[in-house]
């Protein structure tokens, strides 16, 4: 995982609501356990067309959405079961960042396990975000806060321990993993205590 510090970028809007994890990557491809190439299943049902060519009605398609890096989605956005893959096909899309008023838990968990922020803001944040796509946005994730166009700034939390991963580009493993030497120290004591 790289770490993400600010993420600046114009926004791409997918005002549906209650979009779910088969929706962000259908169920069909989740027999892969690598990351790579899943950008281009992102969306696939909706992205696509039946002969595979790119639906033009599909918001993401549109010239104004391509590479933007913070997605406003609608309300409930991530909902369904739950799956790595839908993190991991956004990333690889290229999306480094979902902003909306309600995330479903387990997506908003995965994606911050995953390098991929995921914030909530407040109903009338979200609306102001909502009508106002490609807006040039720039989330500090040390400050935790996103500076809007007009200098103004919206205010987020993030658990402290997501956090802390995010900045130093760590997963779970990666952040045990660091602090290898201070567990094997307290083994050997602890299993110096017991003999």
């Amino acid at each position: 995982m790289k770490p993400v510090t600010r993420i600046h970028s114009r926004t791409a809007v997918l005002a549906d609501e209650n979009i779910d994890t088969d929706r962000i990557i259908p169920a069909r491809f989740l027999t892969t356990t690598t990351r790579e190439g899943l950008g281009r299943l992102c969306f696939h049902d909706w992205r696509y067309q039946a002969d595979g060519s790119d639906n033009p009605a599909f918001p993401l398609n549109q010239p104004q959405a391509q590479s933007c890096a913070i997605l406003v989605a609608g309300q409930n956005f991530g909902c369904g079961s739950s799956r790595e893959h839908a993190p991991w096909a956004l990333l690889d899309y290229g999306i480094q960042a979902v902003l909306c008023s309600e995330l479903a838990d387990i997506f908003r968990n995965n994606a911050l396990k995953n390098g991929l922020l995921a914030i909530t803001v407040s109903e009338g944040e979200h609306r102001w975000l909502l009508e106002h796509p490609g807006s040039e946005l720039a989330i500090d994730v040390r400050g935790e806060f996103i500076e809007l166009p007009d200098g103004g700034r919206i205010a987020f939390q993030l658990e402290p321990f997501a956090r802390h991963c995010l900045l130093h580009g760590v997963d779970q493993l990666g952040y045990l993993l660091q602090h290898a030497d201070a567990i094997t120290r307290y083994e050997q004591q602890h299993q110096e205590q017991v003999a």
